[in-house]
């Protein structure tokens, strides 16, 4: 996917000058709320202003999106389609709101066409590359976009790596939040309750019957940053399933550990950060003020330059992890159970694939330290 982001301004100013061209808003800066423009919808044909191809791009939490180009400049975006209701409109509504961030994907158009029978909303975004940088710079960049919505009252509630996207393959690209599928509006504490989430990301309020506030998306952040360090998720389903009542357990319990060798090189403290993240009870975790003011996010310490595991990790599990994503796509988000009545199993019991290979590799580091060095 290629953004155009370098080409037009992201958002226009309040006095309606657009920004000069090539410039963007910098990062995690934003402008006045109540400059956004009242969204619009469009009745005409979505084919009269561009092409659509049947190129799929990905599945949101509630529609699939393609890949369309305008046809007055031959710009590249991202279509996304949902059958109007509204859960939809609102997902339109409070995506529209969050775009005066820069590091949240634009709304560029949104159309109501008729298909087969049925009103759909077509919602065209600004298309993006994803890549990796480093882990620091990633988790800032995560934690701009959550302080924007959390400033203006909004749960994205999917934080996740799969809606985390580059604007371009260029180094000083800007990582953009995106899919509002699961958003909602927050003006008071707990008053959120529908169990919205992706299994491997989810806080553990909302895994119970308590109602819940958007510090979920403050859990999300640690099991995101875990993941970036390390090349795997902290809790696991011992079962090969996106969910299973065991995981579900440990996550209510906060059980996780920083194994080696993968965390061997890890700050102390990075990993202090995580379990201030991963905190199971919400009053206790940090806020997205107190995460954009640690020294590891914003950098007044000097955060070391250690090579990591994950890419290797992350390339040598890849078939296992498309096995999880099939999992978690299939799952369903309103599961609950007796946590009362479940017994739960200790890392060293889990037959979980990923955490059988990593002990796998560890016992054979110790009987053989030479091939281990590096």
């Amino acid at each position: 996917m290629l953004s155009n982001a370098q080409t037009q301004p992201l958002f226009p100013n309040p006095a309606g000058q657009q920004n000069p061209a090539g410039q963007q808003n910098p990062t995690g800066q934003f402008l006045p709320f109540h400059a956004r423009p009242t969204l619009q919808i469009k009745k005409n044909a979505i084919t009269d202003d561009y092409k659509v191809t049947s190129q799929v791009l990905g599945l949101g939490i509630n529609g699939k999106v393609l890949e369309i180009f305008q046809k007055k400049t031959g710009d590249k975006y991202a279509l996304k389609m949902l059958q109007d209701c509204s859960k939809a409109r609102r997902e339109v509504e409070l995506h529209w709101r969050a775009s005066p961030c820069s590091n949240i994907v634009r709304i560029i158009d949104v159309f109501e066409n008729l298909y087969q029978g049925r009103k759909c909303l077509l919602i065209v975004m600004e298309a993006f590359y994803l890549f990796t940088l480093e882990a620091s710079d990633i988790m800032k960049s995560i934690g701009e976009a959550i302080q924007f919505l959390h400033a203006i009252n909004i749960a994205h509630r999917d934080v996740k790596p799969e809606n985390l996207l580059y604007s371009t393959k260029r180094p000083s690209a800007l990582l953009k939040l995106t899919d509002f599928g699961f958003a909602k509006e927050t003006t008071s504490h707990n008053s959120l309750a529908t169990p919205c989430y992706t299994p491997y990301y989810v806080a553990p309020e909302v895994l119970g019957p308590e109602k819940y506030d958007k510090s979920c998306d403050m859990w999300s952040l640690g099991v995101i940053m875990y993941i970036l360090l390390c090349g795997y998720p902290p809790f696991y389903s011992n079962h090969g399933l996106a969910i299973s009542p065991g995981m579900k357990k440990r996550i209510r319990m906060g059980q996780y550990e920083f194994p080696n060798p993968e965390w061997s090189d890890v700050s102390e403290e990075a990993k202090q950060l995580i379990r201030t993240l991963l905190k199971t009870e919400p009053t206790q975790r940090m806020t997205i003020t107190e995460f954009m003011n640690h020294p590891w996010i914003n950098q007044s310490m000097e955060v070391p330059q250690t090579p990591l595991h994950t890419s290797r990790v992350l390339k040598e599990e890849k078939d296992t992890w498309e096995d999880v994503k099939e999992e978690m796509t299939s799952a369903l988000a309103t599961m609950r159970v007796d946590y009362e009545q479940i017994k739960i199993k200790t890392i060293d019991d889990s037959t979980n694939p990923l955490l059988t290979k990593r002990r796998k590799k560890a016992s054979n580091a110790m009987a053989d330290p030479k091939s281990a060095a590096h």
